[in-house]
């Protein structure tokens, strides 16, 4: 449904095409432009709280039109409020699901580890350098991987595949699309149903839980579209993260306290006086 309505090929179309030798690059551009469109969309939602002029977008009649034929209809709370009520509203409850205290954080770390800046923050750094991209700040510093970013990645590589079909070059155009299924099996596909399904069952505005959904039926077809169909959601939606074990490395080699070799004291000088400073053992310390 998703498909037909914004604009991109069927699952059963972009199957075929990937399969076909010669490309139909034109055809292809366009649909990763009609993608690209979404994604910076989604990216919107959920990389910080909604700005007026965000939200005027998003309340234009044609969109709001297709996104009803998909099943998606804001409530009154979203379509019967000024937008400067509605920027502030929807401020609080970015804050209240997102940012505080038992929220839920839309940061691929968090949701798969239960904590910030573990294996995948580090990885996506290394790929966003790889392919050349610099991460710029908007109104807070963005963790790499949390989700709006994550996002807004695709919707760019989806722009640098339409502009290599615009330039008849098919090599480059497969490089970016094997790219963007990698990054989809590595990352996004790993929690982003389960993470948008949560969403929309915390939500109190109809804002963050009809696009909570709207995400979630799109991730579901792009991943049937890109062939994805046994990748794993380990999110589960789960509403506490269990934290992982942090792996600590050390050197085997380096004394550790209490393990200097005999006569390490006696050698150490003090710093400037030229002289030895004694070490009292702890047992003969008084207290």
């Amino acid at each position: 449904m998703l498909n037909a309505t914004f604009d991109f090929d069927t699952v059963e179309e972009a199957s075929a095409k990937a399969a076909e030798v010669t490309l139909d690059l034109p055809q292809l551009g366009a649909e990763c432009l009609a993608r690209a469109r979404i994604y910076r969309v989604l990216a919107g939602v959920f990389v910080e709280e909604p700005s007026i002029r965000f939200l005027t977008t998003l309340g234009d009649a044609a969109w709001l039109r297709s996104l009803e034929q998909v099943g998606i209809r804001f409530g009154a709370d979203f379509l019967d409020t000024d937008l400067h009520t509605l920027a502030e509203v929807l401020a609080c409850e970015y804050a209240t699901l997102f940012a505080s205290s038992g929220g839920f954080p839309p940061v691929e770390s968090v949701r798969l580890t239960g904590r910030f800046k573990q294996d995948p923050h580090y990885q996506i750094t290394a790929l966003y350098q790889r392919l050349g991209f610099t991460q710029s700040k908007g109104r807070f510093e963005v963790f790499a991987d949390q989700l709006g970013m994550e996002l807004m990645f695709v919707a760019e590589m989806l722009e640098r595949c339409a502009q290599a079909a615009a330039n008849d070059d098919a090599v480059t155009y497969k490089a970016l699309d094997k790219e963007i299924k990698r990054f989809w099996s590595l990352h996004l596909g790993r929690w982003v149903r389960g993470y948008s399904g949560l969403i929309s069952r915390a939500s109190n505005h109809s804002f963050y839980r009809e696009m909570a959904r709207f995400l979630h039926g799109f991730a579901t077809e792009e991943i049937a579209a890109m062939g994805l169909t046994r990748l794993e959601d380990l999110d589960q939606g789960q509403l506490v993260i269990p934290k992982s074990e942090i792996t600590l490395e050390f050197n085997p080699d380096e004394p550790v306290c209490g393990e200097c070799p005999s006569g390490a004291a006696e050698r150490m000088p003090a710093t400037g006086q030229g002289r030895v400073i004694p070490i009292t053992p702890v047992s003969d310390l008084a207290f």
